[in-house]
């Protein structure tokens, strides 16, 4: 049997075609909490696409030529590309130190990162006035190459392919296709390097792009080390997500995980708490000196101050304290809702750098309208869905083929 029949030919001997229209069918119960209430949202969301791209953004959003930004950008994008850093940081520990014990959710958590960039990337495309000039990067049309939005639209157009290189030998796996499967991994380690490189960037290109706005937003929220920022809290906002993400999939998808993955799963989110109270300790930390010097403390006695306060105290320095305890008592549960106030507190930091403290003093606010929400939250619903149909077909969570161990 050749390369091409190989792909061609699952274990049954049917024809891919055949074998692709059975996986399309849908499996489990479809009467769930969450398909009565995403359905309804997804076909009411799809519908306002439609009606966007037909009869302009005008018509379901309330963003205006002073405030350009969304609710599409400042929540999909800005604030889900935050949450999927667990992607570059998770295979850094894996593939780059050698830290094994996180192998087993490596794959997921790949899947996770890829679907949030090429979702969030649709959702940018929704947020243009003008939706084909998203390719201007790509073709060479009137663009500046040394801009900062030029180099984040490249980095997200190449990490998405390198997670989709990484995440290729499990699609492999699916397909029973050995030997691309042989060449896939051998391209996985160049592909991590490349990826985490990317990521890095484009983590910290995202806050450089709001330097250019210094006398849009408000002051306790800019600052020159807004790159340095998002970087920083990339990396527990994304290990968080894992956290929260995995404690669903463990109930989710039971059946997929291993006993022995399933053992070493307390192992893994312990693990994870030390280095989240790390790096938020470290982001504290920078937020403290960059507020002392910019000795701003006339404005905590704001509205917008004491917004802050909840934000800094009760959404980074609460749960950073709840990690580090936690850790030290091996308390899981304590863990987990310590990784669900950090992903709160990282939505209200870009959403008060993106939104609400852009144009504060605007005599006429944006507020997204109830269009703008569905439409987010339809992609959101969309991305699950297909995550969750990746995850019942292919060997994301359960053990590979014994066959393509060998080439690992």
């Amino acid at each position: 049997m050749n390369n091409n029949q190989q792909i061609a030919l699952d274990n049954d001997g049917k024809s891919i075609w055949k074998f692709l229209a059975g996986e399309m069918k849908p499996r489990g119960k479809w009467f769930t909490p969450f398909n009565i209430i995403s359905v309804p949202i997804i076909l009411l969301g799809l519908a306002l696409i439609v009606i966007r791209f037909w009869k302009g953004l005008g018509e379901v959003s309330n963003v205006t030529q002073e405030v350009p930004w969304g609710l599409w950008k400042g929540f999909n994008v800005v604030t889900g590309v935050a949450f999927a850093g667990g992607a570059y940081v998770l295979t850094f520990m894996v593939y780059i130190l050698n830290m094994r014990k996180y192998h087993s959710i490596i794959r997921v958590t790949v899947l996770n990162g890829f679907l949030a960039y090429a979702f969030y990337a649709g959702a940018l495309v929704l947020d243009l006035g003008r939706p084909w000039h998203i390719f201007n990067p790509i073709i060479g049309n009137s663009f500046g190459a040394s801009s900062v939005l030029f180099l984040v639209a490249w980095h997200f157009l190449l990490y998405m392919v390198a997670q989709l290189i990484e995440f290729s030998p499990t699609i492999a796996e699916w397909l029973g296709a050995r030997s691309a499967h042989k060449i896939l991994s051998g391209m996985t380690m160049a592909a991590v390097i490349f990826g985490i490189t990317l990521s890095m960037l484009h983590q910290s290109g995202l806050g450089a792009l709001f330097l250019m706005a210094k006398e849009k937003i408000h002051p306790l929220w800019y600052n020159e080390f807004i790159p340095v920022m998002f970087l920083v809290s990339s990396i527990f906002a994304g290990l968080s997500m894992v956290i929260f993400e995995g404690s669903i999939s463990d109930k989710a998808f039971f059946d997929q995980i291993s006993e022995k993955n399933k053992q070493a799963q307390k192992s893994i989110i312990h693990g994870l708490s030390k280095i989240c109270a790390g790096t938020m300790f470290a982001y504290f930390f920078l937020q403290l000196l960059v507020f002392i010097h910019g000795q701003h403390w006339d404005l905590l006695n704001t509205g917008m101050g004491h917004w802050f306060l909840l934000e800094m105290l009760g959404f980074v320095l609460f749960p950073m304290i709840l990690f580090f305890v936690s850790y030290r008592n091996n308390n899981i549960t304590m863990i987990k809702i310590a990784a669900f106030l950090t992903m709160i507190g990282v939505i209200m930091n870009r959403l008060n750098v993106s939104i609400i403290g852009y144009r504060w003093d605007a005599a006429v606010r944006y507020v997204p309208s109830w269009m703008e929400v569905i439409v987010a939250l339809t992609v959101i619903f969309i991305q699950i869905w297909i995550f969750r149909w990746v995850i019942n077909r292919m060997p994301v969570l359960r053990d590979s083929p014994s066959w393509a161990k060998e080439h690992k």
